[in-house]
Formats: structure tokens, C-alpha cells, sequence
């Protein structure tokens, strides 16, 4: 759903951060209302000054964006959930939450608590506004603060939909958990409404472009329940993939017999002998039956000239295992999975100490994964 981002600022402890795709919705956002949506309400002003009105009218929706998932942050990290952070994209923003929330309770004040912020601030601004007509005040100042009580409106009001993941389609799913106190069935009769929801917002996108002749609302709808009916797949597959690794720790998939190079390896046996035969990106270097030296991976490979691979050893190549490529056995297996995801590597390493005791890779977890599906299905 994410691509490449930004870190632009923090905020109560929250890295808000900004997708390359949220410039997009930016540049479309202040030139609709500095061409369309101001000029079409207050006639009679500069063009400077709608624009001026177009780009702090999007600024105002960028902060509204930060406001309604800054709760959503606040509130979830009250009940102990780990936050990643704050991510404004294409679609809007995303609080990313480590974790599931651990109640049918929990889910629900997590969720609930966005579009009445969102709420909130359209009161806050429409009082502004009432405010502003007995004062006087110009049009540019009273038509932009109207529009951020509307669109702080609209934002609650969409939110509110049933249609998971959006915040109703949360809160619906927390009434179902604590209905039948089983998180896995919610998820699937909650993502189910929301793939519905989702086809009805194609349809209705369809029927705005070749009906009605309003091309860009079209797209524009027939894009957002794209992104719902994905949404909505992917987060049932998330919580069917935590529910079945949940409390499995990585030995129980780790293999005890991998595969290493010893590090008196010569470069050209690395490539020749390990890299084009396994088709591995990462290796790791073990002196004996399973003291780890270290880690060589093939972007190393680009620091040594091909006429000097029969005399340089794996061991002048050979880093320091990190963090990053290394797990421990007793860690759990959600651990590994979230670690591979963040780092793009199918591979861990497994160690005790200084000794490496097995590696665990994905393709390993995901044929438990699916075996254990299909059987408990």
C-alpha cells in the first residue's frame, strides 16, 4: 500500500510521516479549490487570491488528516498497542499499528475516537466561521475556514461507513468480536462488508464517468474502492497470518542443518560454488561446526575487481551479522516475519551467543502457514 516515505516531523512521541504519493492528492487538492470549489462559491475575487485560498485550504486538510490519525495514535498507545507512526499517502493517512488491539474494547475506542475528532474540529470551525460573518472578516479568511468545517465533515462522515478498514468498518468489527469473542470471524465478516462497500464505490465510480459525464469524480471513486477492497483483503490476511504464527517461536521452523561458507573460501568459490548454485543473497560465514564470524552478501561483491577473486578470501569480505539478518530461537515467529518484511530479506539467522544454531527462511514459515490454515479451515 506504501511505497517510499518522508519523515517530516514528530508529535507526541509519533513520526509523521509522508508517502511520495500524498504530493499527488496535494497538487489536486489546492488546484480544485483554487479553480474549482472557491471560485464556484465566492465570486468576484483575484486569481492570486483563490489560489492563496487553494493552497492554505490544503494545508488545512493536510493538518485535519494529522489530527483525526493523531487520535486514533493517542488512543491506541493508552491501551499498550506499539505505534510505528503516522503515514499520509494518496488515500489519506494511516496510523500503523503494531499490533492488533487486545479486546473487542479496545478496538472499538481506537476507532471510534477519529471521527468524533474529526467531528470536533468541523464544530470548532463552523463556530469560527459564525464568528467571522458577525465580525466582518474578509471572504478569503471565512470561505477557507468554512471549507475545512465541510471537508473535517465529510471526513467523519466517510470514515464512519461500515466498511473495513475504515473506522466504522473497525468499530463493526469490534461489535462482532464482542459478539461471538472470536477475532478471526469478525475480520472476515467485517472485510467481506467492506470488499461490498468497496465494489458499490467501482460501480457508482463507473456510473459518474460515463453517466453523469463527472470524469474526475469517477476516477476518484472508482480508485478509492480499489484501494478499500485491497485494504480490506490484505488486513484479514494480516490477522489470519498473527493468529496462526501467534505464540510459535522461530525454532520451530528454523532448519538446524544450513547452509555456510567457511571463510577460507576463496571470492570466486563464493560466486561460483555457493551464489549461482543456491541462488542466495546472504550467507553466513561460520569457522568450525558453528562459530559465526560474520555475514557476506553480493552487493560486497562490488567491492572487489574480478581479476582479484582468486586471491581475496570470504573472510577480507565477512561483516559483522546485525540485528537486521539475525533472530534469536525463542523469539517469536511474528518477530521474523515482521523483521523480513521491513528489511526485504526471505532469510534470518539464528543464533545463541556467537553460535549459529539454524536459519529460518520464509518460504519455511509460509508452508506452515498454509498447512495449519487449511487444516484448522
Amino acid at each position: 500500500m506504501l511505497g517510499r516515505r518522508i519523515k517530516l516531523f514528530e508529535l507526541f512521541g509519533f513520526e509523521i510521516r509522508i508517502d511520495l504519493s500524498w504530493v499527488i492528492i496535494a497538487v489536486l487538492v489546492a488546484w480544485s479549490l483554487a479553480v474549482g470549489f472557491f471560485p464556484f462559491r465566492y465570486r468576484n475575487l483575484s486569481v492570486q487570491t483563490y489560489w492563496v485560498m487553494g493552497v492554505v485550504g490544503a494545508i488545512g486538510f493536510f493538518l485535519s488528516v494529522i489530527f483525526h490519525e493523531i487520535f486514533h495514535s493517542l488512543v491506541a498507545r493508552r491501551f499498550g498497542i506499539p505505534m510505528k507512526g503516522i503515514t499520509l499517502f494518496i488515500f489519506g493517512g494511516v496510523s500503523e499499528m503494531g499490533e492488533e488491539p487486545s479486546s473487542a474494547k479496545a478496538e472499538f475506542l481506537v476507532a471510534v475516537v477519529g471521527p468524533l475528532s474529526s467531528i470536533a474540529v468541523a464544530l470548532a470551525c463552523y463556530g469560527i466561521h459564525l464568528l467571522g460573518i458577525g465580525s466582518g472578516w474578509p471572504l478569503s479568511i471565512d470561505g477557507v475556514i468554512l471549507y475545512l468545517a465541510y471537508i473535517n465533515s465529510l471526513l467523519a462522515a466517510f470514515n464512519l461507513l461500515p466498511a473495513f478498514p475504515l473506522d466504522g468498518g473497525r468499530m463493526l468489527r469490534a461489535a462482532l468480536w464482542a459478539l461471538k469473542k472470536n477475532l478471526r470471524w469478525a475480520t472476515r465478516i467485517a472485510s467481506k462488508i467492506g470488499s461490498g462497500f468497496a465494489l458499490l464505490l467501482m460501480l457508482f465510480g463507473v456510473f459518474q464517468f460515463f453517466f453523469t459525464q463527472n470524469l474526475i469524480g469517477g476516477i476518484w471513486s472508482f480508485l478509492i474502492g480499489v484501494f478499500l477492497n485491497g485494504a480490506a483483503r490484505t488486513s484479514y490476511r494480516q490477522v489470519l497470518i498473527r493468529k496462526t504464527l501467534e505464540g510459535e517461536q522461530v525454532r520451530r521452523f528454523m532448519r538446524v542443518d544450513p547452509l555456510t561458507v567457511p571463510p577460507s573460501a576463496s571470492v570466486r568459490q563464493l560466486v561460483e560454488d555457493y551464489i549461482y548454485k543456491y541462488h542466495f543473497k546472504m550467507f553466513p560465514v561460520t569457522e568450525g561446526s558453528d562459530k559465526l564470524i560474520g555475514c557476506v552478501t553480493t552487493k560486497q561483491l562490488d567491492e572487489v575487481p574480478r581479476e582479484e577473486w582468486d586471491h581475496r578470501t570470504v573472510r577480507d569480505l565477512a561483516t559483522r551479522c546485525s540485528p537486521e539478518n539475525t533472530i534469536e530461537p525463542q523469539a517469536d515467529a511474528i518477530k521474523a516475519l515482521s523483521l523480513m518484511a521491513r528489511t526485504g530479506s526471505s532469510r534470518l539467522i539464528v543464533i545463541e551467543g556467537n553460535r549459529m544454531v539454524g536459519v529460518i527462511t520464509l518460504k519455511d514459515m509460509l508452508k506452515f502457514l498454509s498447512l495449519k490454515l487449511e487444516l484448522e479451515t
